[in-house]
């Protein structure tokens, strides 16, 4: 036999040979020393066998801890010696846009394909997407195009999201306003701010642009073209636009 572990097949031999003249100066039955040899030579094949599988085994290397878990909410996950906390950021899905409703119809007009996009940047495609009553005066492609020249750009600009968001409202009315409805005086958008409609021989403007082609019906409000795109006060100096 080999060397193996701490022990070898000498010493075992020599281990056995001293025990068995232990038992003989003490009289132990012969039987009974032979049980006892058996076991101590189990024991010691044991730890003959034991030995090397102990000492190959290498320590984890504290250094690069194995991850135990997988994270799928806040929660703290121990890693051998290190305890590390992460958190996932969990972003609600956007919901989708309803069949029929004034930004679907929007989506679906070639005559509104500027401000299709400045819906979807301004994230309020998913307002009017949804459940509500809304009344929106949409201005034309047409109309943006009377923008100064780079206006529309600066807009549509990440850092100017709220006031592309502010001047989008400023065409939006809470509740349904049909043509029979838009009458003389003031009317709250929105964006917090009125807008002034006048009506001269049967024909509408609202803070001075045209309204044309009214009473375009969606699930979810009314839609109103216009032919100019209106400036809130609030935004007035902002890259050259005037109310």
């Amino acid at each position: 036999m080999s060397r193996s572990g701490t022990g070898s097949a000498e010493e075992f031999v020599e281990t056995a040979t001293a025990n068995l003249a232990v038992a003989n100066s003490t009289n132990i039955p012969t039987h009974t020393f032979m049980k006892n040899r058996n076991l101590t030579h189990l024991a010691l094949l044991i730890s003959i066998v034991a030995s090397p599988l102990a000492l190959a085994q290498k320590p984890a290397d504290k250094t690069t801890p194995e991850r135990k878990a997988i994270l799928t909410d806040d929660k703290t996950v121990a890693l051998d010696a290190t305890v590390v906390e992460e958190k996932v950021v969990v972003v609600p899905a956007t919901p989708p846009v309803k069949q029929g409703s004034l930004t679907d119809l929007i989506a679906d007009s070639v005559s509104f394909t500027t401000l299709k996009a400045a819906l979807k940047a301004s994230e309020l495609d998913v307002v009017l997407g949804q459940k509500g009553v809304y009344t929106v005066f949409a201005p034309t492609d047409e109309a943006f195009d009377k923008l100064p020249a780079g206006t529309l750009g600066k807009l549509m600009l990440p850092e100017n999201k709220e006031k592309l968001r502010s001047l989008l409202l400023y065409h939006v009315v809470p509740g349904q306003m049909l043509a029979v409805d838009l009458k003389e005086g003031q009317v709250k958008t929105m964006n917090g701010e009125k807008v002034k409609i006048e009506v001269n021989d049967g024909k509408v403007e609202i803070d001075d642009a045209k309204v044309f082609s009214t009473d375009v019906m969606a699930n979810n409000g009314v839609m109103h073209s216009i032919g100019t795109v209106m400036i809130p006060k609030s935004l007035e100096g902002f890259s050259g636009l005037e109310k």
